[in-house]
């Protein structure tokens, strides 16, 4: 029988859909949020439990892990939370900078630290975590300085944690998912932005439920790093080997992605 997973961000878009597909595995979720109204409903959806989570609080995390390990042995972790914010770095205040850096990354540096320690005096099966990375994990994107460079920084890690991980004979195995733009509350709270139009150069937008099949799925793999979808991977990671002649391209995927914006209402 599955274990425990534990989901952050589990109120609302990828948080939620990964929780509904852990739960269908057969997985007891805890779901967590700093919205603990939202939390609760997707608790309440999936038949599992749920706590208030500030992914920036390393004790929280812990607090998280101690409660998970109530209902069993914890298996896979989720460090989903994230925030966005899609105006020029020097034009952020620096609690918006902290904010973005703090939950999309220390968020998920503290629960991967958390998740380890609950999973390495497990029943020796192997366990999981699953951070969620970004399209922009693998090139710089314009418009999105600080969130990108959060991205990079989750991808980086988590293959060096995997490194450690490795090296230390524990069995855990970590994953990166790297999807394209969703249509997620968190891009569509940007919709007004000009520079957000770039998250819409994409053919189209991922649904919600794309991402977090693709996401479950890695619960299949050892595959460390996952991009959704593979082919705009492959061109991200071209545009970022070709410097600045790359990063004149910017322009025109933001012309591009308003007129899709524009399309789509």
């Amino acid at each position: 029988m599955p274990g425990v997973a534990v989901v952050t961000g589990a109120g609302r878009g990828f948080g939620r859909a990964i929780a509904v597909r852990l739960a269908a595995r057969g997985y007891t979720v805890l779901a967590t949020d700093v919205d603990a109204g939202a939390a609760a409903t997707t608790a309440e959806l999936v038949g599992g439990a749920s706590m208030e989570l500030d992914v920036r609080d390393p004790e929280a995390h812990r607090a998280a892990a101690r409660a998970a390990a109530e209902h069993g042995p914890v298996e896979v972790w989720v460090n989903n939370a994230g925030v966005m914010r899609t105006v020029k770095c020097w034009e952020q205040s620096d609690d918006e900078v902290r904010l973005e850096c703090e939950v999309n990354l220390l968020g998920v540096i503290w629960g991967s630290r958390a998740a380890v320690e609950a999973m390495r005096g497990g029943p020796g099966r192997d366990a999981h975590i699953i951070n969620i990375g970004s399209m922009s994990s693998l090139q710089p994107v314009p418009g999105l300085a600080v969130y990108a460079a959060t991205k990079h920084a989750v991808l980086g890690f988590s293959g060096s944690l995997q490194g450690d991980l490795l090296d230390a004979g524990l069995p855990i195995t970590v994953h990166a998912i790297c999807p394209d733009g969703a249509d997620t509350q968190l891009v569509r709270e940007h919709d007004d932005e000009p520079e957000a139009a770039i998250i819409w150069s994409g053919r189209r937008l991922l649904t919600v439920d794309e991402v977090a099949d693709q996401a479950v799925a890695l619960l299949d793999s050892k595959k460390l790093v996952h991009v959704v979808p593979r082919w705009r991977g492959w061109g991200a990671r071209a545009n970022a080997m070709a410097g600045r002649t790359g990063l004149r391209t910017a322009p025109l995927l933001r012309r591009v992605g308003e007129r899709r914006r524009a399309r789509a209402g």
